[in-house]
């Protein structure tokens, strides 16, 4: 596994945000985790990343602990994460802010190689590179998000709601960033509560109810979950796929 979480326990003052939350990533997989708003999704990004110590557990990164460090070591680590809201720099041309992401690899000699490759990965950003990033479209600010990610040279990508006020059919251009990330060699770990995408785009997933993990396992087979397709698809069920429950999904009882 590239990413272990165990048991972690996140607070905000006296309100526990994470009760004891387990995941894991393995190498060139894209994990999803849904859930509703206030489910503890972003608090556990924001955990793994070294914005928010957990209280207890631990977090494990290419075997060594990283729980406690803090957030720029963790990046140098290999680990980057993509904001909700993209938190692009606005008054800074799109080269620019490819730059900064590339910032805590100096002077190393294979940035300029790498901005390239981010430019064949989103053609887009090629057109728009002497252009400020607050004059690009959602769509577009979320390409820059998540290739200036990239270009710390990351094992591991955390997405914290990429779809997140987008038009339905720039929902379409995140599930292609997300795979291109992945042909890329990275993996994902996504947030989102498009959960239709979610699903769609990730091997595995997990549901996150109240600060705990209650339902984890291959993304197909979390589709067909009854409980899932009435709070996050609709009510509907996905084609061709059996009713839960299965043997490569696991309910875990709420803490």
């Amino acid at each position: 596994m590239l990413l272990e979480a165990k048991d972690l326990v996140c607070c905000y003052g006296r309100v526990t945000a994470l009760k004891g939350v387990s995941v894991s990533v393995a190498e060139g997989e894209v994990v999803a985790l849904i859930g509703a708003n206030g489910a503890g999704k972003s608090t556990l990004l924001r955990s793994l990343s070294g914005l928010l110590p957990p209280r207890s557990g631990e977090t494990t990164f290419l075997g060594k602990r990283i729980d406690g460090e803090p957030a720029h070591t963790i990046v140098r680590r290999g680990m980057v994460l993509v904001p909700e809201g993209r938190r692009v720099f606005a008054p800074m041309t799109v080269t620019d802010n490819l730059k900064m992401g590339a910032y805590i690899r100096g002077r190393d000699k294979t940035v300029s190689a790498d901005m390239e490759r981010m430019f064949e990965y989103f053609p887009v950003l090629k057109q728009r590179r002497g252009q400020y990033a607050g004059s690009l479209s959602g769509g577009e600010q979320q390409m820059l998000a998540v290739a200036r990610a990239l270009m710390t040279s990351p094992r591991l990508v955390l997405m914290d709601e990429p779809s997140m006020g987008l038009s339905p059919i720039m929902v379409e251009t995140v599930a292609d960033i997300i795979t291109t990330v992945q042909q890329a060699g990275i993996s994902v770990l996504l947030v989102e509560q498009n959960a239709t995408l979610a699903l769609s785009v990730s091997s595995r997933a997990y549901v996150l109810e109240m600060g705990s993990v209650v339902l984890e396992g291959e993304s197909k087979v979390v589709a067909t979950d009854g409980n899932v397709r009435r709070a996050y698809l609709g009510g509907q069920r996905p084609p061709d796929l059996e009713e839960h429950p299965s043997p490569e999904t696991q309910r875990r009882p709420p803490r």
